[in-house]
């Protein structure tokens, strides 16, 4: 299979060699690579390669080896190289990601050719993050919301993030009896119904982000899980993603104000006051919808606890 996409790459970049010098991480489950190259006598120096190989048999980490899982996950790369082939050209330097270079079948196997932003100068990454910091993040993805307000995800998740509920009744299934799990879908109705829709990146944690140097500015990586939906489950999963639990709860109001005043600047096409009310009002209901996948699917991850807690009883006066 080597042989067959270097010489793809060669011929692409009419380079005179091409060489693998560095798996970056395997996917999840072992559903493929993802592979630094390097490229002689052409343009670009390094690439970065995404293999996609569905195996002959599964092995998730936390034994959800199902075909529900499956399936998702193979509909998970096909929504990536219709977003790279689609929707991606529309994204700008407000909201950078990896250009990308060519996507195609490779005999068994689906590869998606990508820059390789540590080249490009994001060659930073983070798994905390300070308060300035987050609000690079937020600055990126209130211009991603922005820019895709209203789009129509074509060939993309109609409801994107990866623990929406129609695509983890597994998870469901496996909830201890509660309010959570009784009113899980009224949730996700709440979530559905909001007037203002736009694309969320449906995976916008920390490690998501690639900084540059000087940490002033951001791309991401990974568009899986992207399709429509309120921005807001992007917000709440990326600030649970990179902060404590303490700044969490210390720094909430500041955080969702700076994403608002960013949001807010580049949506002048619509009732921007309108768009603030409503997803401000949606924030606990988008930290009780994620907190619902948790609860099923590790229900002792660090990421339920007090503060998501907290916002679950928000919710409950607001279903």
């Amino acid at each position: 299979m080597n042989g067959r996409l270097k010489a793809a790459i060669i011929e692409h970049f009419n380079a005179i060699d091409a060489k693998e010098v560095e798996v970056i991480q395997p996917l999840w489950s072992n559903y493929g690579t993802i592979s630094r190259w390097q490229l002689v006598g052409a343009e670009v120096n390094f690439i970065v390669v995404k293999r996609i190989s569905v195996p002959s048999t599964t092995h998730h980490p936390r034994g959800w080896d199902t075909p529900i899982s499956h399936q998702r996950k193979v509909r998970s790369y096909e929504v990536e190289m219709a977003w790279y082939k689609g929707l991606a050209s529309k994204t700008t330097s407000d909201c950078k990601i990896p250009k990308c270079y060519f996507s195609n079948q490779i005999g068994k196997e689906q590869v998606i050719v990508l820059e390789d932003l540590d080249a490009a100068g994001f060659n930073q990454r983070r798994t905390q993050l300070t308060i300035k910091e987050a609000k690079v993040c937020l600055r990126w993805l209130a211009h991603f919301h922005a820019t895709f307000m209203f789009e129509k995800a074509e060939n993309l998740w109609q409801e994107g993030c990866y623990w929406h509920l129609d695509t983890r009744p597994d998870e469901w299934e496996a909830m201890q009896s509660g309010w959570l799990k009784a009113n899980a879908y009224k949730i996700d109705d709440r979530l559905k119904a909001c007037q203002f829709q736009t694309l969320v990146h449906g995976d916008a944690k920390v490690a998501n982000f690639c900084f540059s140097n000087d940490l002033k500015t951001v791309a991401a990586v990974d568009f899986q899980y992207v399709g429509g939906g309120c921005g807001m489950k992007d917000v709440v999963y990326f600030l649970g993603s990179c902060l404590s639990e303490d700044d969490c709860e210390t720094h909430e109001t500041e955080l969702l104000d700076y994403y608002f005043e960013i949001l807010k600047q580049e949506t002048k096409a619509v009732d921007a006051d309108a768009l603030e009310k409503e997803w401000r009002s949606m924030c606990s209901i988008a930290w009780a919808d994620f907190t619902r996948f948790l609860l099923g699917w590790m229900p002792t991850h660090q990421k339920v606890n007090g503060y998501s807690l907290q916002q679950v009883e928000k919710a409950k006066e607001m279903v």
